[in-house]
C-alpha cells in the first residue's frame, strides 16, 4: 500500500463510499461538499453512495489511496456520525463491486495489478447488469463465476447471449470500465400529478391515472436524456389527508413499462379499495444521465422491440403532438 510513486499517480484510483444511513437532498449536498474537500472529482450515486476520483488528491495529501479513503470515512463519522463501507479500485465498476463486498465499516482495496485475480472467483451475479435471467442462462451451461466467463471463447458466449450482451459482459468480466467520475450535485427529480374531476372510489380509474402519470414521467426522462432509480407515489384523499410510498426501481431506467410496473406496485400496496381519492402525484428521484447508468443485460428480444417501439412513439409525439400515441391501457 504505497503512497504517491510516479506509477500510482498515473493510475486511476476510484473510491466508492456506501453510506449506512438515509439521506434527504440537503444532507446529500452536505456530504458531497464535505468529501469535495478531499477531491473535487465527486459523483453522487443515489440514494446513499458517492464515488471519488482520488488520483489527483494523492500528491496533495501525500498518502496512499487506502489512507485517503480512511480520511474520508473518518470525516463522515466525525462530522455527521455516518458510518460507511468502501471499495477502492482502478475504475468505477470495480470500486462499486469492492464496496458491495465490504463488511460495514470496512474498506476493500482491489489494486489494478490484482484486479483479475480478485474478480476470477466471484459469482457472475456480482457484475453490474447480470440479473436473474442472464444468471440462469449462464448457470444452465455451468457458468457460475466471473473467471469461467473470462476463460470462455468469445464465440461461445455470443451463442449463449447474443453478440451485444456477450460483448458487454466480457468487458465487465475483465474489469474494464472507462467511465469517468463526473462531478455532480445530488440528482434532482421529476414530478407529474393529476387532480381527478371528482373524488373517486373507482379502482380502475385509479389504475389508469397512475399508469398515465408513469408514462408521462417516462416521456420526460427520455426527452431529457435521464434515468431514475426510484419512484414516489403520493395519493391525496377527499378529506385532504395523503399517503406517500417510495420504492426503488429494479435498475435505473427511463422505460415507461418499467416505471409503470413499480408505480402500480406502489398503488397496490396502499389498498385503496374504499378510499375516496382526489389526486395522484408521482415523483422520479435519483436522476442521472442515461449514458452513465448500467442497464441490465437482457436476453429477451421482446425487450429490445419494446424499447424500439417506445423510441418510435416518442418520435411520433414530437412530430404530431403529445396525444399522438398513448398506451393501450389508457385508450378510451
Amino acid at each position: 500500500m504505497s503512497g504517491t510513486s510516479g506509477t500510482s499517480t498515473r493510475q486511476r484510483h476510484i473510491a466508492h463510499l456506501y453510506l449506512h444511513t438515509s439521506l434527504n437532498e440537503d444532507q446529500y449536498a452536505d456530504i458531497i461538499e464535505l468529501v469535495s474537500g478531499i477531491t473535487p472529482h465527486v459523483q453522487a450515486v443515489p440514494p446513499n453512495a458517492v464515488q471519488l476520483d482520488l488520483t489527483s488528491a494523492l500528491r496533495y495529501f501525500d498518502l496512499s489511496p487506502y489512507d485517503v479513503v480512511q480520511l474520508a470515512k473518518m470525516r463522515l463519522k466525525a462530522l455527521y456520525g455516518i458510518d460507511s463501507s468502501a471499495g477502492l479500485a482502478g475504475n468505477r465498476m470495480l470500486a462499486a463491486m469492492a464496496a458491495d463486498a465490504s463488511a460495514p465499516g470496512e474498506t476493500t482495496w482491489v489494486p489494478t495489478a490484482g484486479a483479475a485475480d480478485w474478480l476470477y472467483p466471484r459469482p457472475v451475479t456480482a457484475l453490474p447488469g447480470v440479473g436473474r435471467a442472464t444468471a440462469d442462462t449462464l448457470g444452465r451451461y455451468g457458468l457460475h463465476t466471473i473467471g469461467q466467463l473470462v476463460d470462455l471463447p468469445a464465440g461461445t458466449l455470443q451463442r449463449l447471449l447474443g453478440a451485444g450482451p456477450a460483448r458487454l459482459l466480457a468487458e465487465r468480466a475483465r474489469g474494464r470500465d472507462p467511465r469517468p467520475v463526473t462531478p455532480s450535485e445530488p440528482a434532482a427529480h421529476l414530478a407529474a400529478d393529476l387532480v381527478l374531476e371528482r373524488d373517486s372510489l373507482d379502482s380502475a380509474q385509479h389504475h389508469r391515472a397512475v399508469l398515465g402519470l408513469a408514462d408521462r414521467i417516462g416521456q420526460r426522462l427520455r426527452g431529457e436524456g435521464q434515468v431514475a432509480d426510484r419512484l414516489t407515489l403520493t395519493v391525496r384523499y377527499a378529506d385532504r389527508s395523503s399517503t406517500t410510498r417510495t420504492r426503488a426501481l429494479p435498475e435505473p431506467t427511463d422505460h415507461s413499462p418499467a416505471l409503470a410496473a413499480t408505480a402500480l406496485g406502489l398503488l397496490a400496496s396502499l389498498g385503496l379499495q374504499r378510499a375516496r381519492v382526489r389526486a395522484f402525484a408521482i415523483r422520479a428521484d435519483g436522476l442521472r444521465p442515461a449514458g452513465s447508468a448500467y442497464r441490465q443485460l437482457s436476453l429477451d428480444p421482446g425487450d429490445t422491440r419494446a424499447h424500439a417501439a417506445e423510441a418510435a412513439a416518442d418520435r411520433a409525439r414530437r412530430r404530431f403532438g403529445p396525444g399522438a400515441v398513448r398506451p393501450a391501457a389508457l385508450a378510451n
